[in-house]
């Protein structure tokens, strides 16, 4: 009896060890079939591999949670949820640095886009440390264009367009190229399009495929106008909850991810383009001369008012994405 009273025991303690594996929520606001949504899938399986299924994420994608980008911050520094895939520019408000990446044509492809985030990630990481929060990756948008109903190729047919943009970046540009600009979080889109409050978005086509917005627009032109950044971040209580293995299973995962990330936006588009030609929509790639150089020059009041702003450490970041593209 006394032997099987211990093993009762052991099978006992197991279990509770077992049962107190750590649980964590993870927001995101995008759909489960986006870029975004697939790479958080990816962090949660390698830290479940590598913390021997000891670390448990539950991802809440399509905004399940009820939390949009722009409430992101605050939830996860007051551990409403512990972690969340956030737009950068939605966090503008709390520093102008997370504007960076959404900086129209500052950037030429994905590979500027890589450097531009390793230099500017000691920056965004001392804002969420000072935020009781950590870094965790960065989940990077393919090339924003511009989704609309007629084709848009021309000052002209930017003129009065109710365009949804998605930050201060976007609206202040696109006020100045003449269009009528409505700075709108991803959940709000679809809605808005259906109602008739937008006619024309400023997104990427991987987000317009995940959208599913051929059900409402026509035609895609790829201006190339940023690879903007999402974010993922932590609650650093809970991060610091963990043990010292667990926390390194963490972090190991996140730079798995952040190096999957950037290889997987490289190869993005080729398949959405192709998606969207699947649905009849009309993707302009070749687009006038005139019209780049017109939305370009509408990009510089934006671009003066960040580097106000962010001051010498946007001067400085800017200086070495500069030096080194």
């Amino acid at each position: 009896m006394r032997v099987s009273g211990l093993l009762v025991s052991a099978l006992i303690a197991s279990n509770a060890s077992f049962a107190v594996a750590a649980q964590f929520d993870f927001s995101n606001e995008y759909n489960t079939n986006s870029i975004h949504a697939q790479g958080d899938q990816f962090f949660i399986e390698k830290v479940k591999e590598l913390s021997n299924s000891k670390v448990d994420i539950t991802l809440h994608s399509g905004g399940a949670l009820g939390y949009k980008s722009a409430d992101h911050f605050y939830a996860v520094a007051d551990n409403a949820v512990q972690i969340a895939d956030t737009l950068a520019g939605s966090m503008a408000g709390i520093d102008p640095i997370f504007l960076l990446s959404s900086l129209p044509f500052l950037v030429e492809g994905e590979d500027q886009a890589e450097l531009l985030y390793k230099i500017a990630k000691p920056y965004y990481a001392e804002i969420f440390e000072d935020n009781d929060q950590i870094l965790l990756y960065a989940s990077p948008w393919p090339a924003s264009g511009i989704w609309s109903k007629e084709k848009v190729d021309s000052a002209t047919s930017l003129e009065g367009l109710k365009i949804r943009s998605y930050d201060k970046n976007g609206t202040l540009t696109l006020r100045e190229a003449g269009a009528a600009p409505v700075n709108l979080s991803w959940a709000d889109v679809v809605p808005q399009l259906s109602t008739g409050g937008i006619e024309a978005v400023l997104t990427s086509a991987d987000a317009g495929a995940s959208g599913s917005f051929w059900e409402h627009l026509d035609n895609y032109s790829a201006i190339q106008y940023a690879i903007p950044l999402n974010m993922v971040h932590m609650n650093r209580d809970e991060f610091e909850s963990l043990s010292d293995d667990e926390r390194a299973a963490v972090m190991e995962a996140a730079k798995l991810t952040d190096e999957h990330n950037w290889q997987t936006v490289r190869m993005r588009v080729k398949d959405n383009y192709q998606e969207l030609a699947e649905h009849s929509v009309a993707i302009h790639s070749e687009l006038p001369a005139p019209f780049m150089q017109h939305l370009q020059e509408s990009a510089q009041p934006a671009l003066a008012e960040w580097l106000e702003d962010a001051g010498e450490r946007g001067e400085a970041i800017l200086a070495e994405f500069n030096k080194e593209k």
